[in-house]
């Protein structure tokens, strides 16, 4: 029977009682189930919710608003390889954050939660505020006060409270941690081990869109690493179920100038490693310190991947192409893009390859932004 775990000193919980962290304070994980196989598909449900018999527990009302089933297209990059792009960014709020808050709202509505208090700094208020207004739960969400004004529009459009707390990306958590009570639960993206539930169906999605076959690799843009384990989770329970061969390759890309989980994986460990921390254009992945950086830094070895640190100038070039592509995603899916590039001139990748790259946030959110650093790169005509 699935259960909450810690995964480090192994309690356990039931599933049947909402829980965001342990008795010891630390966010909790629930192992890989037993897989699907295509026959345990809902070929009714045109959303992620195709693949509810992967969830731990039923869910009896989801809340969905036509998540997944997003576009998977080949295109020409670098050196003429043509990898695939997964384009998460047309999901309903413009990221691929909606996967994760589907599954974690329309579990905790099915089990009497109606108020939520999330932090956020961008996508995951959006996409909180969005389903829930959809499944009609009270939201609050706490974001630093440096967010992009775009991004707090969005939120604010779905009729969510909104405050804005001064200080680092951690004071907005602390003060949703501090906030949270029993009448108002906190659906944390980054903490709730429901929402990695709904990103692992990224992994099912890939496996149909590729005709029930895994890619050789997936590079996703990595901070909190809801992606990336999602991804894990994915796989291994398609492999357990005898569905895919070996799991593919997963690489975390992330800018150098906050690369947590690449520090710790070049120095060979799960610990914390010490590096310099500095704003980066791919505000999506800027986070210092991730609940899951063990995990994560697992997650690439098990697959025999790896990681990959971005410049800031690397990023903005991978943005200006994808643009010149037709792919409008914000600074942080280029990360993705880039690390495929330094991937292939490594020669760990190579152009027979099948490759994903996620692209996971609209670029619209972030559109003055966007335009601001094509035109001070030298394209100027967006």
């Amino acid at each position: 029977m699935a259960v909450y775990r810690d995964p480090v000193d192994g309690s356990s919980y039931d599933l049947d009682q909402p829980r965001w962290r342990s008795d010891a304070g630390r966010p909790l994980w629930i192992e890989p189930g037993s897989g699907l196989t295509p026959a345990d598909l809902n070929h009714s449900a045109d959303s992620i919710w195709r693949y509810q018999a992967a969830l731990p527990l039923a869910i009896s009302k989801p809340i969905s608003i036509g998540e997944g089933k997003t576009p998977l297209v080949a295109h020409e990059w670098h050196t003429a390889q043509h990898p695939f792009f997964k384009l998460d960014y047309l999901n309903p709020t413009g990221s691929f954050k909606d996967r994760g808050t589907s599954v974690m709202l329309s579990y905790l509505r099915d089990r009497g939660i109606t108020s939520v208090v999330e932090d956020s700094s961008g996508n995951g208020g959006a996409s909180v505020a969005g389903y829930g207004a959809a499944g009609g739960l009270s939201v609050k969400i706490l974001a630093p006060a440096s967010t992009s004004p775009g991004k707090i529009a969005q939120v604010h459009a779905f009729g969510a409270e909104v405050q804005l707390v001064e200080g680092p990306r951690e004071a907005s958590q602390d003060e949703a941690i501090r906030q949270a009570n029993n009448d108002v639960f906190y659906a944390s993206h980054n903490w709730q081990a429901f929402f990695l539930q709904g990103t692992k169906t990224l992994a099912y999605e890939l496996w149909e869109d590729l005709g029930f076959q895994a890619p050789d690799q997936v590079i996703v843009p990595v901070g909190a690493g809801s992606s990336l384990l999602g991804c894990w989770l994915g796989f291994s329970e398609l492999l357990a179920a005898q569905q895919i061969e070996q799991m593919p390759q997963l690489f975390a890309a992330q800018p150098l100038n906050c690369s947590p989980v690449d520090a710790s994986f070049t120095a060979n460990t799960t610990q914390p490693v010490q590096r310099e921390i500095r704003a980066t254009i791919a505000e999506g992945t800027s986070i210092a310190r991730p609940l899951r950086l063990a995990q994560m830094v697992e997650a690439l070895r098990d697959t025999s991947g790896g990681s990959v640190a971005i410049t800031e100038s690397e990023i903005v070039e991978a943005l200006q192409q994808l643009c010149r592509r037709g792919l409008f995603v914000e600074p942080t899916s280029a990360l993705a893009a880039a690390a495929y590039t330094k991937l292939v001139d490594q020669g760990t990748i190579r152009g027979s390859d099948q490759t994903v790259i996620l692209l996971s946030g609209s670029g619209l959110k972030s559109a003055s932004t966007i335009a601001s650093l094509l035109a001070s790169s030298g394209h100027r005509d967006i």
